[in-house]
C-alpha cells in the first residue's frame, strides 16, 4: 500500500527529499508566499537537529556516569560498614577468648 506521508508522519524526515508544499486553492493567491530555495536554512536546521541529538546523548552519558559513580560510592560504603561490623565481631570474640584463657589460668 503506497500512502503519501502526512504532516505528523512524513514519508521521509529529510527536508530535501520531501515534496514541496502546494498552495492551497482556498487561499487567495496574493497571500501565498513564493517558493524560495533555502538550502542554507535547511542545512542549518539539519545541523541543529544533529547538535541537539548530540547534546541529548552527552546528557544521557553524563547522567549514566553520575549514576555509576553513585553506585560505586554506595558499594564502597556498604563494604566499609560490613568490614567495621566484622571487626567489632572479631574484637568481641578476641575478648571472650582472652577472658576464657584468663579464667582457665586462674583455676
Amino acid at each position: 500500500m503506497n500512502t503519501v506521508g502526512t504532516i505528523d508522519r512524513p514519508l521521509t524526515h529529510d527536508p530535501k527529499k520531501q515534496a514541496p508544499m502546494k498552495p492551497s486553492t482556498s487561499e487567495p493567491t496574493s497571500s501565498v508566499i513564493e517558493d524560495v530555495t533555502t538550502t542554507g536554512a535547511t542545512d542549518s536546521r539539519q545541523n541543529r537537529t544533529r547538535e541537539m541529538q548530540l547534546i541529548q546523548e552527552a546528557l544521557a552519558r553524563a547522567h549514566m556516569h553520575e549514576r555509576l559513580h553513585e553506585a560505586e560510592t554506595e558499594r564502597r560504603a556498604v563494604r566499609l560498614a560490613a568490614a567495621r561490623r566484622m571487626q567489632r565481631r572479631a574484637e568481641r570474640a578476641s575478648m571472650r577468648a582472652r577472658r576464657a584463657l584468663a579464667m582457665a589460668v586462674m583455676q
